[in-house]
Parts: structure tokens; sequence; C-alpha cells
């Protein structure tokens, strides 16, 4: 079976379960670093049962997904799951705070601190500092658990 085709009617099939309302599930294709990334978007009009407090339901869901998806296709991959492009908002909002963070580095030539964020979002702020050319800007990550930061080093 096709992983897309294993992922949508997976998803869809949970969506149903759980009386949860949805118009579509899209599913778009990537590579990244040699493994298939699927990024899949559920529309609904209703999405905050979907996503749950901070995102909890949004990060189980996916879990779920894709263990069922690994067992019927038995295929290395790797999934995002969002829905009304809640992610996609959130990630845009800290590559912004990165950003501003970055200015500020560089005009007092101190270590900027982020606040603490989900392992997720601080390889999202490490991605974001390496493919951006920030040559002269380093990321680190600081502290345990629950509440490791990303710093934001000027290195001149």
């Amino acid at each position: 079976m096709e992983i897309a085709t294993a992922l949508k009617e997976t998803l869809e099939q949970i969506l149903v379960k759980l009386e949860a309302p949805f118009d579509e599930v899209l599913i778009e294709k990537e590579d990244q670093n040699g493994t298939d990334l699927y990024r899949i978007n559920i529309e609904t009009e209703d999405p905050s049962m979907l996503i749950g407090f901070h995102g909890e339901n949004i990060h189980s869901l996916q879990h779920l997904l894709k263990v069922i998806a690994w067992k019927k296709t038995k295929a290395d991959f790797n999934i995002l799951l969002d829905v009304d492009n809640y992610r996609q908002r959130q990630e845009q909002n800290v590559i912004n705070l990165a950003d501003r963070k970055i200015d500020m580095a560089r005009k007092t030539k101190k270590t900027q601190v982020l606040p603490p964020m989900s392992p997720y979002f601080r390889r999202v702020v490490h991605l974001h500092v390496t493919n951006a050319d920030y040559d002269d800007i380093k990321t680190e990550s600081i502290g345990d658990g629950d509440h490791r930061q990303v710093t934001i080093v000027y290195e001149a």
C-alpha cells in the first residue's frame, strides 16, 4: 500500500471514530535528508478538539497515525500532522521571535535566550539559523527537560 494512501485512509478512519468533524485531509510529500516527510493538514471548522491544550492532542494523534501507518506499510518515513495550519503558524511565530533575538544579539553583542520550547521548535530555530546563512550567529540548547531553551550567540 502506498504511504500517502495509507496515511490518508487511516487518519480519516481515526477522525470518524473520534467523531471529529473535518472537511479535508491534505498530504504533501517532501524529501528530508533522504527520508520521505509527509506533511498532513486536517482542514476543519472546529480545530480546538484536534489541537488540544498547547497542541497535545495533535501530537498524540500524529504519534498514533505514524504507528498505525508504519504497521500497514513497513516503510521508513516521517510525518508532520497539522490542523488548519496551526503548527505552521506556530513555526512562523518562533522564527519571527528568533529573528528579533538575532537582531538584538547583533546590536548588543550579548547572548540572547529564547523561552523554553519543545524539541521540535528548538530544532526549527536551529535549522532556521543554519539555513538562513547567519554566519555570525550560533545557537545552542541549554537546560533540562521541559525547560530547555535555545540561546542565540553572536560571534564576531
